[in-house]
């Protein structure tokens, strides 16, 4: 690295070297090393090396590293610099101008779907140099709503010094193009878009950003910081069950759902629409594009929903009508509607395939149901491992029952003492909610080894009594447990 920041010394403007660090220090970035921080592992003891050599390549880095380093790398470089300086190194003509930018306007361009947006902010240092940063906002990927305020994913980033023919190209894009929009933004609203969403892409562990964008992650970082604080962003409907309800009654009662031929399915299909587009698109049911249909059709319903034989056929068509009714009150251009359709029907085929109803492996329906009640398929397996005994003499037992869910465990261990039943219905209920997900992931990865169920329990009873009630500890645990067998 201190080889690669030689690279400093041959450049004159702030800028330039500011990007030279900023890839500098995205080497690391997005990487880990278990419950150490990389941030001070490998950031922190770049530092200490730099200092260490004390040649000017090294004063270089450091003064990059004083701007777009993190708070703790920044102070440690920044003492690192005045130490090599105090010895006579050699300091680089751009350093006194790192760092001082002064933020100008912000645009956003952006589709009309609402799925991708690129929030342009202008800086200069000091009025010249002007140059623009370019970040991709997605909506769909990785989205996070609080059930007030929306946060999308950073997908890229990149810094262009031609501003102005950036921002015409924008222009004439927004004009001659009836799916793209270009406005002017509020700096200070832009950070509060921006620090948030900055945020959930640094802590999803495989983020799906660019290949790029671990060079200009500090950079961005860094840049984001200038804007102007005091921004907020203007919040979006509330979450609730009236409100879910309100918008299914109204679209059932529509022209559009009444063309539908199975009404029956058609409830139940809307209101997983709706419950879509409230969880995993900030609240907002109505919006449709191609993008977000296809996700919906052959991503989330085939990981999350179990749906009926008539549930499955009717779902295409009756998104498909949603798509008509609700384009009507987000004034989605009709060449945008034309678009989602298109997009719909032909997911439609590849849905039925993408689609497994798990009683096409021999599962019996109402054994789905009963593990199943809130229709998350993903739960399944964890959920049929945990009370694999509902056939037979206990077919009647309702599992979400405490009382049932006990009956079901002295089946399974017949004469066992009252607080060994306590700690497998403990168990039992965290299997049901997920509640840690490592806990099911450890269990089905000790499947994989060949470990049988009795086993794999018995050694996670003893887990949870071994271990502190600490969720970190905890995690902790079972990940260790995943490894001592590979």
């Amino acid at each position: 690295m201190l080889l690669h920041a030689r690279e400093l010394l041959a450049v004159r403007e702030a800028l330039d070297a500011e990007l030279i660090v900023s890839e500098i220090l995205g080497a690391w970035y997005g990487r880990s090393l278990g419950d150490s921080d990389v941030e001070e592992v490998i950031g922190e003891a770049l530092l200490d090396h730099a200092v260490s050599q004390g040649t000017p390549a090294a004063l270089a880095l450091l003064a990059g590293v004083a701007y777009l380093g993190t708070p703790r790398q920044a102070a440690l470089a920044e003492r690192g610099a005045l130490e090599l300086i105090d010895a006579g190194v050699a300091r680089p003509g751009w350093a006194d101008r790192v760092g001082m930018v002064e933020p100008g306007e912000c645009y956003v361009s952006k589709d009309v779907y609402g799925d991708q947006e690129s929030v342009i902010c202008t800086f200069t240092y000091g009025g010249l140099e002007r140059h623009a940063l370019v970040i991709l906002l997605d909506n769909n990927l990785g989205g996070r709503w609080d059930g007030a305020t929306e946060t999308g994913l950073v997908r890229d980033a990149w810094v262009s010094s031609h501003v102005d023919r950036l921002l015409d190209h924008c222009r004439t894009e927004a004009a001659e193009s009836p799916l793209m929009e270009f406005a002017e933004l509020d700096p200070r609203e832009t950070r509060a878009r921006l620090e948030p969403a900055l945020e959930l892409t640094g802590s999803l562990p495989d983020a799906p950003v660019s290949d790029t964008f671990s060079s200009y992650h500090a950079f961005l970082r860094a840049r984001v910081r200038a804007l102007p604080p005091g921004g907020r962003r203007p919040p979006l409907p509330r979450d609730t069950p009236d409100r879910r309800a309100t918008l299914a009654a109204r679209f059932l009662a529509s022209e559009d759902a009444g063309e539908l031929s199975d009404l029956s399915a058609a409830g139940p299909c809307v209101d997983k629409i709706i419950a879509y587009g409230c969880t995993r698109d900030f609240g907002r049911p109505l919006r449709v594009s191609p993008i977000k249909c296809e996700m919906f059709l052959l991503d989330w319903l085939p990981r999350k929903v179990f749906l009926t034989p008539g549930e499955q056929d009717a779902m295409p068509h009756v998104l498909a009508a949603w798509v008509r009714w609700a384009s009507r009150r987000t004034s989605l251009p009709e060449v945008g509607v034309r678009a989602t359709l298109d997009a719909v029907w032909d997911a439609t085929n590849k849905f039925g395939e993408a689609y497994r109803d798990p009683t096409t492996f021999g599962l019996d329906r109402a054994l789905v149901a009963k593990l199943l009640p809130d229709g998350d398929l993903e739960a399944l397996p964890r959920r049929a491992f945990a009370l694999p005994f509902l056939s037979g003499e206990l077919a009647a037992l309702d599992p979400t029952s405490k009382d049932d869910r006990r009956r079901m465990l002295e089946f399974e261990h017949p004469g066992a003492e009252e607080d060994h039943l306590d700690a497998h219905e403990e168990l039992t209920k965290r299997l049901w909610d997920g509640d840690p997900p490592e806990l099911w992931e450890t269990a089905r990865a000790l499947l994989d080894l060949g470990h049988e169920r009795h086993e794999i329990l018995h050694r996670l009873v003893k887990l949870f009594a071994e271990t502190p009630e600490d969720r970190q500890e905890l995690r902790r645990a079972l990940r260790d447990l995943r490894l001592e067998d590979l």
